[in-house]
């Protein structure tokens, strides 16, 4: 069985984003680099969820907007902090408006 694009772009996102937040310093890490950490595999898993989880799928796409949204502010506070570069920053934002567009696009077939 082959992945969604969305789930592999999830699950690269995750690659690419675990290390940043593993070099994050002590009192950031295990607190907001840890919350993020935790809502990126929760995200990877609702979205595996959602794939099976025919009845319930359009109440989980809404959760993981929702997810996205939370994962939106807590970048940004990465960046505020002054924890990430700009050039990071507009990455991760990039990736996760992408898997947002993906998500919508997803809503609107269940929808329909």
């Amino acid at each position: 069985m082959q992945d969604l694009p969305i789930i592999q772009k999830t699950y690269d996102f995750i690659k690419w984003y675990i290390p940043i937040l593993n070099r994050l310093p002590r009192d950031h890490r295990f607190a907001l680099g840890e919350r993020i950490t935790n809502n990126l595999y929760d995200l990877l898993e609702n979205l595996i969820r959602a794939r099976f989880d025919r009845k319930n799928r359009a109440e989980r796409l809404q959760e993981i907007n929702t997810q996205l949204d939370i994962l939106r502010y807590q970048t940004r506070l990465l960046y505020d902090f002054q924890l990430i570069a700009a050039r990071r920053y507009e990455y991760a934002n990039k990736q996760i408006d992408s898997i947002g567009y993906d998500v919508g696009g997803w809503i609107k077939s269940v929808i329909s």
